[in-house]
């Protein structure tokens, strides 16, 4: 028979949990959060996960919601255990990603006396969270308290983000009853209002007179709609669409590989690049070299369309329209006209130029990082869910085409390398399709306990690139010109086959060309437990070759 918490407050919470439709909650143990364990774990209209590593924990919900697009929740214990959430917190903070973080707490009157585990947790996300509400301990059902919870929830559902809900509890924590409060279900609509057509003609009639225009498009979760819509600017000659691989659109006049078109451009062929209209969309920016020379070459005018903020990436943001970019189009182009211009043919055929010398170069390198990327890119199944951790990973990835059917994640919020992989285990677990993630070293054995997780399924892939320290400071200049590079490095002799025998993955090696692509034709077969494919590359080397290729694109 399933069991329930006496404590009010903690059913109040659980039953608000569940009318805001909040159905996965991942558990970290602990003792102060006891109602909290007992009574999710008991709902039916909950699926409740169990990991240890709060730091983890977090990451992995994060991956959820990012992939489900709604709320899950955190639980964990008093104490130094709620600050591990914090670099999850901040990513889903800037990432737009839905995530409840349910504390538990010591009363008010065991704070800062010598209590164990007790720290002062009321607001200790406040530089990076949405909303955040601390319960009063010791109450019945009480309607402000509930209207408080369900307020805090629907923040994050609409606004997409964070919530901290601190809720202290006294002893007894064990206490059970039979019966669990049931609210009736929250409806929750998001209803964005339109802009005046008066005003956005303004803007359509600098649009209409402006030959060099850019529409710039950061991380977005895939949308038909949004594809639809960028593939219609094609049509307008005076327009050049530049997209990240984590936009997740795609289109052969789309520029993909920014870094690829502009990074041998001298200044008087930047000069021609700098657009009259600059209109961004979407999440944070990988490519450095498109910030470099924006912030150089500054558009005349900036506009930014996002429903909830607008970053002043460039430092010339002159507008920001405050509403959704399928919405901000479905009104735009009725008031937009195409305009005879060069701009757009001249840089798609320097993106040829670009293509032909890549597919060179990658045919006669060495192995290498670069030479890896081009292979394991390839190889990818249609229809897949690609996962990339940060630092050098994604700006790797984003030097190639990928496979249209892929759509792609990356934690570039805070760009971190902290929980690439626990992210990664989080988005398979709630998804159909194969997922793959590809990492480098650093970042894999920074997060190994993301693999102490019994939720991870078996089609899941990990693809390490351990070139045994960091190739991305190798890269920097400044780095290799201190005398600390061994400090900015993390030189190893680690691998990861230990850790796959400790949590049951199935484990393959490559060192060379002809190694990698004989373990890539069997990496995708289907198995009884996930796989990882470690691939060893020159660390010495790997910046050399990647200096090469890109001297080769001029």
């Amino acid at each position: 028979m399933p069991q329930f918490p006496k404590n009010f407050l903690a059913q109040t919470l659980i039953a608000s949990c569940v009318a805001n439709n909040i159905e996965h909650v991942v558990i970290s143990p602990g003792s102060r959060n006891a109602p909290l364990t007992i009574g999710f774990t008991n709902h039916l209209k909950v699926k409740t996960y169990s990991v240890v590593d709060e730091r983890c924990a977090a990451f992995f919900a994060l991956g959820m919601a990012q992939q489900l697009q709604k709320p899950v929740a955190i639980v964990c214990t008093s104490g130094s255990a709620l600050l591990n959430y914090y670099p999850a917190i901040a990513e889903a903070f800037y990432s737009n990603i839905p995530l409840v973080v349910i504390s538990a707490d010591r009363p008010a009157h065991l704070i800062d006396i010598g209590d164990g585990q007790t720290i002062r947790q009321e607001n200790v996300f406040e530089n990076h969270i949405l909303e955040a509400i601390s319960l009063v301990e010791n109450l019945n059902i009480d309607e402000s308290i509930k209207e408080m919870i369900d307020e805090t929830l629907k923040v994050s559902i609409l606004q997409k983000g964070p919530v901290h809900i601190n809720i202290p509890f006294d002893e007894p924590l064990y206490e059970t009853i039979d019966e669990i409060l049931v609210f009736e279900k929250e409806t929750i609509e998001f209803v964005e209002e339109p802009l005046n057509v008066d005003e956005l003609e303004k803007f359509a009639k600098v649009w209409n007179n402006s030959d060099r225009k850019i529409v710039l498009v950061g991380e977005h979760f895939p949308n038909e709609l949004l594809q639809i819509q960028l593939e219609h600017l094609t049509k307008d000659p005076s327009v050049l669409v530049l997209i990240e691989n984590t936009a997740n659109v795609s289109h052969p006049k789309f520029i993909n590989s920014i870094d690829k078109l502009i990074f041998p451009l001298e200044d008087n062929e930047l000069e021609h690049f700098q657009p009259d209209i600059l209109l961004s969309l979407g999440g944070l920016i990988v490519s450095k070299k498109i910030k470099q020379h924006l912030r150089k070459f500054k558009p005349k005018r900036h506009w930014h369309v996002d429903s909830k903020r607008a970053f002043n990436t460039f430092h010339c943001l002159n507008h920001h329209f405050k509403i959704t970019p399928q919405l901000f189009f479905s009104q735009f182009f009725f008031l937009t006209e195409s305009l005879k211009s060069d701009y757009q043919e001249f840089w798609l055929n320097k993106k040829a130029i670009r293509l032909k010398k890549h597919i060179e170069f990658i045919a006669n390198c060495e192995f290498s990082d670069l030479k890896v990327f081009d292979a394991i890119l390839k190889a990818i199944p249609d229809n897949s869910q690609l996962q990339i951790s940060n630092s050098s990973v994604i700006r790797y990835t984003q030097l190639f085409d990928i496979n249209k059917t892929l759509p792609i994640f990356c934690n570039r919020g805070t760009s971190g390398i902290d929980g690439s992989t626990s992210t990664a285990i989080g988005a398979a677990s709630v998804v159909d399709k194969n997922t793959i993630f590809i990492t480098g070293d650093i970042s894999f054995f920074y997060d190994s306990n993301a693999l102490w997780n019994k939720y991870i399924p078996i089609n899941f892939r990990i693809i390490l690139i351990n070139n045994n320290g960091g190739g991305i400071f190798r890269f920097i200049p400044g780095p290799q010109n201190s005398n600390a590079l061994d400090y900015f490095e993390t030189l190893h002799n680690l691998t990861a086959e230990h850790l796959c025998k400790m949590y049951n993955f199935e484990y393959s090696t490559a060192n060379n060309e002809i190694e990698l692509n004989k373990e890539l034709s069997v990496f995708y077969t289907e198995s009884d437990s996930p796989k990882l494919l470690e691939v060893f590359t020159p660390r010495e080397e790997n910046d050399i070759i990647l200096k090469a290729y890109f001297n080769n694109l001029k």
